[in-house]
């Protein structure tokens, strides 16, 4: 049986014109840093970047339809979070279902990848 222990890094992709508006997105208002990625083991661009544990690399493909695909971040204040995203051009808002225990929201970033913010009671 394979056990997992924890996730070492997710992956979103964005049209390869908005790669750049995408790293601004990212490290300016979800507050990740930019790590160093090996770009001579890649063919293709794209950034790496980090956040406390959690690693993102961001990378290019043409957009794919929406889904409820999605990646779940915990944050410490998801209503601050909230206010920030409903304000941030671009990123539309999607209301959850409630889950006892947990406040939450989803969105979408400006490049169509859906994401939820959440955090515990």
């Amino acid at each position: 049986m394979i056990r997992p222990k924890r996730v070492d890094h997710f992956h979103i992709c964005v049209p390869a014109e908005k790669l750049e508006e995408a790293l601004a997105f990212y490290t300016e208002i979800l507050g990740f840093n930019v790590a160093e990625r090996p770009n001579h083991l890649f063919g293709h661009p794209g950034h790496w970047l980090t956040a406390g544990e959690i690693e993102l690399h961001l990378g290019v493909e043409d957009p794919l339809p929406v889904t409820i695909r999605h990646t779940a971040l915990v944050v410490d204040y998801v209503d601050e979070a909230f206010n920030i995203l409903s304000n941030t051009g671009g990123v539309t808002i999607i209301d959850e279902v409630p889950i006892p225990g947990r406040k939450r929201f989803a969105f979408l970033d400006p490049f169509g990848n859906r994401m939820e913010l959440l955090q515990y009671d």
